[in-house]
């Protein structure tokens, strides 16, 4: 049975794969895959604020363990830092127990290589295999071979420290007022406590977890409240992290939303304009939206996309040598400074750029069109290939062909929820909602 969707291992809670017996096991062929390589032996665990979270992560320690590697744990702490430490510590893993933007229903396993970076897909099909197998318990570590747990105390300092040291020394946030919202999850106390160390007056939002209320109404995902909050403080602009704060969405000083389309087309003509952009081309997905894809031309910027999930952008970085990706969701990867989407890195160099230039981040993002986009996602009960439908694929271009080459269609099965997600693009808003109208009504009658 497959465990690896595109983002690790996640589901429901209590439910296959996410149940106590299964993690046990998943710790375990970690653990054994490992201890045949040589290292420290020492695998990082960190998590965000869900109330699972400590039940997955004692099954996973006990895995770990029972297998003869030893776990240093950090608690709360967003995905990024513990990618980042897992490279800097020089440890052998890094695992975050963690469902991003999904409720806390939900929870997830994440996985870092020694170098910080998400495993090939080879890696992971042995982890499969290893779970499956009957005989993994006889692989068990004897006697005073079995592992130990340790904690890192100062895992938020070093992680905030080196995110520090990405902009110039001597760079304060001094005079600005920033609203940020950490979605009640793993940043609940990283983000705010590294802008108020620079300076920042900060209105934090969500930043009280209660183990159930992460992404509920709040986070990168609903920022109206973000919005609002911005209004009402007068501030200059507003952060949305997601649960593990691997995303950042923004909104500007008066409350309209700044997505990771329009940040990676800021700071893409800035890194080109200082040559520090590679290859002067930037990795997206196929959502990003035209509008940027525009931008990017009219600048003499190389766009290559790939499919939706930020494992894929961050390997085409590194198959073919790029620095700067990510997607329009938030996930933005900087790989001059971290292996993976960042949020907090992102923050903080939006945040750099706007006090450099001395502009409002409305007037920052403003050269930046984007086309209207129709996103929908329709609940399925199995995540099919919409090819095996003949009445979806007739939706589909019969809508494309009223489109005329005027806008883009995109319907794709989720990675990790049972849901088809259908994006329609275009010049004209009316028109798109009704061509997104159609297909969603086809997918319906079919697929649910």
């Amino acid at each position: 049975m497959k465990l690896f969707g595109t983002d690790g291992i996640r589901s429901a809670v209590n439910q296959h794969p996410m149940t106590p017996e299964t993690v046990l096991r998943i710790g375990m062929a970690v653990a054994f895959l490992l201890r045949e390589k040589p290292g420290r032996n020492m695998i990082l665990i960190g998590k965000d604020t869900r109330l699972s979270g400590y039940m997955i992560e004692s099954a996973l320690t006990s895995g770990i363990c029972s297998m003869g590697m030893n776990v240093t744990l950090v608690g709360p702490l967003p995905t990024p830092g513990i990618a980042f430490l897992t490279r800097t510590l020089r440890l052998d893993a890094g695992i975050v127990i963690s469902a991003s933007h999904n409720p806390f229903e939900d929870n997830g396993i994440k996985f870092f290589s020694s170098e910080g970076f998400k495993l090939p897909d080879a890696l992971e099909n042995k982890i499969e295999t290893l779970v499956m197998d009957d005989k993994l318990a006889k692989y068990r570590a004897k006697d005073s071979d079995i592992g130990k747990a340790y904690r890192l105390d100062d895992a938020s300092g070093r992680y905030i420290e080196y995110t520090k040291s990405t902009i110039p020394r001597g760079m304060t946030f001094e005079g600005m007022k920033i609203v940020v919202d950490c979605a009640n999850g793993a940043a609940y106390k990283t983000t705010p406590w590294f802008l108020r160390e620079l300076g920042a007056g900060v209105i934090a939002i969500n930043d009280r977890p209660d183990g159930i209320n992460i992404n509920a109404n709040c986070g990168s995902l609903n920022i109206k409240g973000l919005q609002r909050a911005v209004r009402n403080h007068g501030a200059d602009v507003g952060i949305a992290h997601d649960g593990d704060a691997d995303r950042t969405i923004f909104c500007d000083e008066k409350g309209r939303v700044v997505d990771g389309d329009k940040v990676m087309g800021i700071w893409a003509v800035e890194m080109k304009s200082k040559g520090t952009l590679k290859k002067d081309a930037v990795v997206l997905t196929v959502m990003s939206n035209f509008g940027l894809e525009k931008y990017l031309e009219k600048n003499k910027i190389k766009l290559i996309r790939t499919k939706v999930g930020d494992r894929f952008v961050v390997e085409k970085m590194l198959e073919e040598g790029y620095n700067l990706g990510g997607e329009q969701s938030g996930h933005i990867v900087f790989l001059d400074h971290n292996t993976t989407g960042d949020g907090l890195l992102t923050a903080v160099q939006v945040l750099y750029l706007m006090k450099k230039r001395k502009l409002p981040l409305s007037k920052l993002s403003s050269e930046i069109k984007l086309y209207p986009q129709i996103l929908t996602n329709v609940d399925v009960k199995h995540r099919y290939d919409i090819k095996t439908v003949p009445e979806i694929e007739i939706a589909i271009k019969s809508a494309e062909k009223k489109l005329d080459g005027k806008g883009r269609i995109l319907v794709r099965p989720s990675g990790t929820e049972p849901k088809i997600r259908v994006m329609v693009e275009g010049e004209d808003l009316k028109f798109i909602t009704k061509l997104s109208k159609d297909i969603v009504r086809v997918i319906r009658e079919k697929m649910t």
